[in-house]
């Protein structure tokens, strides 16, 4: 077997980490990065004083990468190797590798914001942008001047702006290390297709019948299973989404299809809603799928567009997740580290956000009580960071909690974490409801209802998996879903200090459930996401959001009254922009639960949820200091330690006033 070629920079990497705290390593497709950087700094002692962390953007290979290294280690995994993914850990005393998803550090910096734990600390896959990533990388970069004498941070990638991220990191040091093993050539089409799965599946025959044994992997916008293995005799055939460009190898992959389209989600802050678009992929994008082609031998790409598409209408780069998502969990994240020197619409990002998203987030978070009328963070807020949870489902379960239906309300959280769907029906045209008549209708109030429904009937039936076959629910999302409710129960617990019945909470009582209760704590949780029936349209289905005309998706069970009327408010979990714009997962509520909600909007000053104008007028106060110091301090040498003494005794002020809120 080949030596990976960051292999044969072992001794340059090392020395490079050694004299310096930040580090970016360029390592492109192939050059092993993401299972030997850990390995080479384990080998040279850096696990002697902490643990190596390594974090992926998917928590699919966080899982297959994990798993390679434990072998390549002969280790079992969860003891030296291991894997900390949401609601999933397989770590244990003896883990000195870790890799992890970035949504998980940065969860267990909130308990341990220094991160000590650690003694290296590798940010991989950076080039993907993705979200967490973005914050991690100006964490750190606060960090690193925290603990520079204790801590190494590596920052790696197939295809980034090395310069970019090198100046991020106040010059830091680049180093690049060579990648594909295999030369791969590549095949660009005449012109744009049609239809690109046709042109897809006619290329993938073509080279079935003419060219050598390998197995084809096709990019596309929806993704089948990748990793099962071909019968004897037989080519594989895999359709993937772009979860394979990075971390995974798909092994006997040598003709690779390019479509070079993505589906992307991306989030208007000034609408509120979320569209999934099938967009062009980017240059970066398109190497990295050229790439999976040469990893085990020579392969071949085609790329089903023209090289003048490739060169002139491709983006350099992947849009960071970041600048196209929604960012009310990162902004209840960095409020709830209680840095004083946070100011939310000026932190340190790689690539700033808008100021409307960070506006967007603030307005999020304050309606549903997580930060106060100053930006401050509650003790709400402070409850809800402890969730793995999008901030609208951690806030309903502290509310269903003082109302006293946090059963219900973990079953509902957990089902639409798991994301469960019902499987399509034979027929196409019929809509879901009258697909899966047989399955509970919510009782009318709408989709969350009916989710509880669903697995109370499951509960009932001894969570019985052929049950779930026979009403059209995916077993997979089912099952995952009961280990997300079971986690989500014991962080609940961990949170009420052990007040709560654990037993009682874990299986569903036998009895009619309260669902006004659990609808009142929904209003709660999704505070930013109401939308009210328009009186000057047809009522039925369709409702205003932010001065918009928005459609209750079809799928849903939300009834009408007698009237064809629906209620005069309702929640929803996702507002999305498909051939029109949808209200997804959507719950009837009361307009008493929702006025002291409207109520807050009077009075909100993004400013001011920011921490901005706070930060503002205490650096103001420094500088009228600053102006003040007496020309007798000056001239006898003690200016700058009366300065000093100063504005430490304003930070005290400052940190004071905080606490006392």
């Amino acid at each position: 077997m080949a030596v990976l070629p960051v292999l044969l920079f072992e001794d340059k990497i090392v020395e490079t980490v050694d004299k310096n705290a930040v580090v970016v390593v360029i390592g492109e497709t192939g050059s092993g990065k993401s299972t030997q950087l850990s390995q080479i700094l384990h080998r040279r002692g850096y696990t002697r004083n902490g643990t190596i962390a390594i974090t992926q953007p998917r928590r699919v290979a966080a899982v297959s990468v994990s798993r390679r290294v434990a072998m390549e280690l002969g280790v079992q995994l969860g003891e030296e190797v291991g894997y900390a993914i949401r609601f999933e850990d397989r770590t244990s005393e003896k883990t000195c590798i870790k890799y992890l998803t970035d949504g998980v550090l940065l969860r267990e910096s909130l308990s341990n914001p220094e991160l000590d734990q650690y003694s290296v600390i590798i940010l991989d896959e950076a080039h993907e942008r993705s979200l967490n990533t973005d914050i991690l990388l100006g964490l750190m970069k606060r960090l690193v001047k925290m603990r520079s004498s204790n801590l190494k941070v590596l920052v790696t990638s197939a295809t980034l702006d090395g310069v970019k991220v090198s100046t991020f990191f106040s010059g830091c040091p680049v180093l690049n290390v060579p990648g594909t093993l295999f030369p791969v050539e590549t095949l660009y089409s005449t012109e744009r297709p049609k239809s690109y799965i046709e042109s897809s599946i006619r290329t993938a025959l073509d080279i079935h019948s003419r060219e050598p044994p390998g197995d084809i992997l096709i990019f596309m916008t929806g993704q089948v299973r990748v990793f099962s293995p071909a019968p004897p005799n037989c080519r594989r055939i895999i359709v993937a989404t772009n979860i394979a460009e990075t971390s995974l190898t798909v092994d006997g992959v040598v003709y690779v299809i390019d479509a070079g389209y993505v589906k992307q989600r991306q989030y208007n802050p000034s609408t509120g809603m979320y569209s999934l678009d099938v967009v062009q992929i980017s240059r970066v994008q398109a190497d990295q799928r050229t790439g999976r082609a040469g990893r085990t031998r020579p392969g071949k790409c085609y790329r089903l567009y023209p090289q003048s598409v490739y060169k002139e209408e491709f983006l350099d780069a992947t849009v960071p997740e970041i600048l196209r998502s929604s960012l009310a969990g990162s902004v209840l994240y960095l409020k709830s580290l209680e840095l004083s020197d946070i100011d939310i619409l000026n932190f340190d990002f790689l690539d700033p956000p808008s100021r409307e998203s960070l506006a967007d987030a603030l307005r999020q978070l304050f309606l549903i009580d997580a930060i106060d009328e100053n930006g401050m963070i509650t003790q709400v807020g402070r409850r809800m960071a402890e969730l793995p949870l999008e901030p609208s489902l951690s806030r309903t379960l502290i509310e269903a909690n003082e109302l006293g239906c946090l059963s219900q309300a973990l079953t509902v959280a957990a089902m639409l974490s798991a994301e469960v769907t019902l499987r399509p029906a034979n027929s196409k045209n019929l809509k879901r409801k009258k697909q899966n008549s047989q399955l509970p209708d919510g009782s009318g109030w709408g989709d969350h209802i009916q989710l509880l429904q669903i697995y109370e009937s499951w509960d009932r039936a001894d969570y019985d998996l052929d049950w779930c076959s026979e009403h059209n629910l995916q077993v997979r999302s089912m099952k995952f879903c009961k280990d997300v409710r079971k986690q989500l129960c014991q962080i609940m617990q961990k949170m009420a200090k052990g007040s709560l019945d654990v037993l009682s909470i874990l299986r569903q009582e036998k009895f009619e459930q309260d669902y006004q209760r659990l609808r009142k704590a929904l209003c709660r949780g999704y505070g930013n996401q109401l939308a009210e029936r328009m009186l000057h349209h047809n009522g039925y289905r369709t409702l205003g959001y932010r001065s918009q005309v928005v459609q209750v998706h079809p799928s849903s069970v939300l009834e009408a009254d007698e009237y064809g009327q629906l209620a005069d408010y309702v929640v929803y979990h996702e507002l999305i922009s498909t051939s029109r714009p949808f209200m997804r997962n959507v719950c009837a509520v009361h307009m008493s639960w929702v006025a002291p909600i409207l109520k807050k909007l009077e009075n909100m000053d993004v400013n001011k949820l920011s921490g901005g104008l706070e930060v503002y007028n205490e650096l103001k106060t420094l500088d009228n200091t600053r102006l003040n110091t007496s020309e007798e301090e000056e001239k006898s040498g003690n200016a700058g330690d009366c300065m000093s003494s100063r504005i430490q005794a304003a930070r005290e002020r400052y940190l004071a006033r905080k606490a006392r809120r």
